[in-house]
């Protein structure tokens, strides 16, 4: 009996092997299939011809490879071949059952079969497999020309344990992918939106570029600029080519977006690849200018950047010698000519040894996106932020957005919306369009604790059922400290848009802090103003008297959209102007120095026209004795003049007068209302 139980053991093991052994393309293994053995062998030559020539052709080589596949599916080669094509194909997790297969029927087939395998795990957050598998290859490699590959193993181990770590504290999120209106079944990535989220703007590489050319050096079409438009049921439009001049025959990368909408950074290939603005003119975009050579190098590669907020500064990657590692992030500064300076490295803390890409700051100024390879992450490029400190000058730890927004593939070109709630990014997803999609990413915030049950709900419940609909509190989103400003700027006389200059000025500092322009053909503005300043705002033109805001916004207060439409008000006899950047000592005369930028336009206003006299009136709300408001509002008005008469106009051109509560032009029953009663203006008196 004994022996007949080994017999069949013998019998099931001899079966079992025969089935994991690797089955070549020989005529003694397909006697009867000659000729399509035949055509099975030309597949794989024509396969080999594609995967011979490197990595940049293996998805070529995908279809023939296949069709031999399924003449003969048990050759270790072959499926060890189609694996390391899948790898480098849209469709990555394809290559595990491959890869799996080929080490059944050949383990010795070739050491960096584990290699392959352990990515395939990697890709597909198969933790441990991964570990298990790039652990079989250290073991399996030796010598000085496998070192490099050791190394590069070891971090993805430590990647592997990140992911997992990260994997199980995912944070909530929803992400969506922006759909087949923008993606498409080729590499879509590097979108950048305007502060508002009106305007999308991205990268492709798809048959209907410019050039319609094919990229010999990547076998992929030349790279192309798309446009989106966000419509009123919130939906992206069709995305469009941009066309030339944005567009050449060359690469042509979108990069960074001005928080208007109205500037951009874009990628060209010339040079070995640099950096060039384009500005919205009117309903066209400019012809793309180069950057200077404090951005562009001759023989390195500047491949992503971003405006700040103000435009006063850009942040670049490039590969420059220099740097801390393989690609670093600078910042250059704009002088007083309007020419960028010398670039400034970020240092340690931000750039590492290994890549960083895809920079993008924030509208608040302060928060830094970034990739990098190098940070702990959990595979490729991993998606980072870190906080500038203004009082210490040094950038935070760089923080890892989390799981799902970071997978184990590149994540990369992460902006975020000025409200904080929203992000845009390039992400590899295996139900997506094509090879890389962009997404929408919304953030959901902390999860809401699970409310306790006691034992009297509980019976209260069984004897009388609870119908009341019972809705849960919000979880509180933490979202930028920013306000959006915007609007259309117009003649009031003829209703016409104007593209007028806007000045932002830090009131305390008595200091400009960014220049923006109105678009020429549609009046439209947009501004972002972080939390803590208080902000003039200065709207000019030639030929109309300067429009003036006023938005003190405190430090603590949340993310607003303000929509300020603005009429400048024709240079005639009559036109009365209010000046809300002129500020008072509490109950007294005196003017403050915050007052100082708005004096001085009115100064240069009135050096302009040399021949324009002007009234200056003051006001107050209703609060207080009639008399007491008629003296005070008449100081204060004195208190311009002599400002006026110091700063070199002469004093028959200035006349005064005081009106107390006498012209409200709001309420004086709300705090809102009294603030504008609480004014000071000038009227044009004389041309």
């Amino acid at each position: 009996m004994m022996k007949l139980i080994s017999v069949v053991a013998i019998l099931l093991f001899t079966s079992v092997s025969s089935l994991a052994q690797s089955i070549e393309f020989t005529k003694e293994n397909f006697k009867e299939q000659k000729d399509a053995l035949k055509i099975a062998k030309d597949n794989i030559a024509q396969g080999d011809s594609y995967f011979e020539q490197g990595l940049i052709y293996y998805k070529q080589a995908i279809e023939p490879y296949l069709a031999a596949n399924k003449f003969n599916p048990n050759n270790a080669s072959l499926n060890y071949k189609l694996g390391q094509c899948y790898l480098f194909s849209n469709f990555k997790l394809k290559a595990i059952p491959h890869l799996e297969l080929a080490v059944k029927l050949d383990p010795s087939i070739d050491p960096f079969l584990y290699y392959f395998l352990g990515r395939a795990y990697h890709l597909d957050m198969q933790w441990d497999k991964a570990v298990k598998q790039y652990t079989s290859f250290q073991s399996k490699v030796s010598g000085a020309e496998n070192a490099e590959y050791v190394q590069e193993v070891q971090r993805y181990i430590q990647e592997c344990y990140t992911g997992k770590e990260l994997q199980q504290k995912p944070v909530r999120v929803f992400i969506d992918n922006l759909g087949k209106e923008v993606n498409s079944q080729y590499t879509d990535y590097g979108p950048v939106v305007s502060a508002d989220e009106s305007v999308l703007l991205f990268t492709s590489r798809r048959p209907n570029t410019v050039g319609g050319q094919i990229d010999p050096g990547i076998n992929e079409y030349f790279e192309d600029i798309y446009i989106s438009y966000r419509q009123p049921n919130g939906k992206w439009s069709s995305a469009q080519n941009m066309g030339e001049p944005v567009n050449t025959k060359d690469h042509d990368a979108n990069s960074g977006l001005s928080a208007d909408g109205t500037k951009f950074l874009i990628y060209i290939g010339k040079n070995n690849g640099d950096l060039y603005e384009s500005q919205l003119l009117g309903e066209k975009w400019s012809t793309p200018e180069a950057m200077n050579k404090n951005i562009n190098t001759e023989k390195y590669h500047e491949s992503s950047a971003c405006y700040a907020p103000n435009g006063k500064a850009v942040y670049f990657v490039s590969d420059k010698p220099g740097g801390i590692g393989d690609r670093d992030i600078y910042i250059s500064y704009k002088d007083s000519k309007g020419k960028w300076g010398e670039a400034v490295n970020l240092g340690p803390t931000i750039n590492t040894k290994y890549g960083e890409e895809g920079v993008y700051i924030h509208p608040d100024g302060k928060t830094l996106y970034f990739s990098s390879q190098g940070h702990k992450g959990m595979g490729g490029y991993d998606v980072y932020k870190s906080v500038y400190n203004d009082s210490t000058k040094t950038w935070g730890i760089p923080q890892n957005i989390g799981y799902p927004v970071n997978t184990p593939d590149d994540d990369v070109f992460f902006v975020v919306s000025a409200s904080g709630r929203r992000a845009f990014y390039t992400s590899f997803n295996p139900n997506g369009f094509g090879e890389k999609d962009l997404h929408m990413i919304t953030f959901l915030g902390p999860e809401k604790p699970m409310a306790q049950s006691n034992e009297d709900n509980l019976l209260a419940s069984k004897v009388a059922p609870i119908k009341q609909a019972v809705v849960a509190p919000t979880v509180a989103i933490r979202e930028a400290q920013l306000t959006i400003l915007r609007g259309v700027i117009t003649d009031a006389n003829n209703g016409k848009p104007l593209e007028a200059e806007i000045e932002i000025i830090d009131n305390q500092m008595n200091q400009v802090i960014a220049t923006f322009t109105s678009n020429s053909a549609t009046g439209k503005y947009l501004v972002s103003l972080p939390a803590g300043k208080n902000y003039g705002i200065a709207v000019k033109k030639i030929g109309y008297p300067f429009h003036s805001e006023n938005f003190d916004i405190p430090d603590t207060a949340a993310f607003q959209q303000i929509t300020k439409d603005v009429a400048l008000k024709n240079m005639v006899v009559g036109t009365k102007i209010v000046l809300k950047n002129i500020f008072y000592d509490f109950d007294k005369a005196t003017l403050r120095l915050e007052s100082t930028n708005e004096l001085q336009r009115l100064v240069q206003l009135l050096n302009d026209y040399p021949n324009m006299k002007i009234e200056i009136s003051s006001h107050t709300d209703s609060y207080g004795a009639n008399d007491y408001n008629l003296k005070l509002s008449d100081n204060r008005a004195k208190s311009v003049v002599d400002y006026l008469i110091k700063s070199g106009i002469a004093s028959n051109r200035l006349t005064f007068k005081g009106f107390g509560e006498d012209q409200p032009i709001s309420t004086n029953e709300t705090d809102e209302g009294r603030q504008s009663n609480r004014r000071t203006d000038f009227k044009i008196t004389s041309m």
